[in-house]
């Protein structure tokens, strides 16, 4: 099973909020987060012909970001996938009929605020920090707020991670606007290959080729 094979069984569960495809996560990209007012749940999909290199960093980008995380793989992807994941993290076994759960999500309690806070943009954050009294933050750059929410024990968790959660949420109207966008430019684009495809399979009439002079003596050029 592929990727989008995958994620096409995974949809159907993700009820209630909203869920959002490739969102930037630390070093990274979460393949789908499913997004609600209580919760942010990432999964990371693996078909396949993915491999298992770069689950140790994605596992370390989602933990500091997400309430849960769960790997969907094929069952070939099981038994090395196992050692690499702490008991915490969910685990889906994807097949042609469905979504076979091997073990469920439990509560992450690693995450941290500067994480949580990178998923949203630099003014998002800085908005944030206003509301709560924090004075000198409109200036500051990315690196700098990301050391503010690292150190200073005044901004509250829970409520960013709230904040963030609402942010997103809201974006969905805007996302969907965008995919359908981009999925027309896409096709517009397939249309395009394939007129082409078609143009160059037609037969072409071959060159006439110049009669030599006699004697096989080439014309004198011009």
């Amino acid at each position: 099973m592929n990727d989008p094979a995958i994620r096409a069984l995974l949809y159907p569960q993700l009820t209630d909020g909203v869920y959002v495809d490739e969102l930037p996560t630390g070093s990274t990209r979460a393949d789908v987060v499913h997004i609600t007012p209580d919760f942010m749940h990432g999964y990371e999909v693996k078909g396949d012909r993915d491999t298992l290199q770069r689950v140790p960093n994605q596992l370390r980008c989602y933990a500091a970001a997400y309430d849960f995380v769960t790997f969907v793989v094929t069952a070939k992807h099981l038994p090395k996938l196992l050692p690499l994941l702490p008991a915490w993290v969910g685990i889906l076994v994807a097949a042609e009929d469905g979504l076979r759960p091997h073990r469920p999500a439990a509560y992450n309690a690693t995450v941290e605020r500067a994480p949580i806070a990178a998923l949203l943009l630099l003014e998002e954050v800085k908005q944030f920090l206003l509301a709560l009294g924090l004075t000198g933050v409109s200036t500051l750059r990315s690196r700098d707020v990301a050391h503010l929410l690292r150190t200073n024990n005044r901004i509250p968790l829970a409520r960013l991670a709230q904040y963030v959660r609402e942010r997103l949420m809201a974006r969905l109207p805007q996302r969907l606007l965008a995919r359908a966008e981009r999925k027309v430019e896409r096709d517009r684009l397939a249309a395009i290959r394939q007129r082409r495809l078609k143009r160059k399979a037609k037969p072409g009439t071959k060159p006439v080729k110049k009669a030599k002079p006699a004697g096989g003596k080439q014309a004198p050029a011009k």
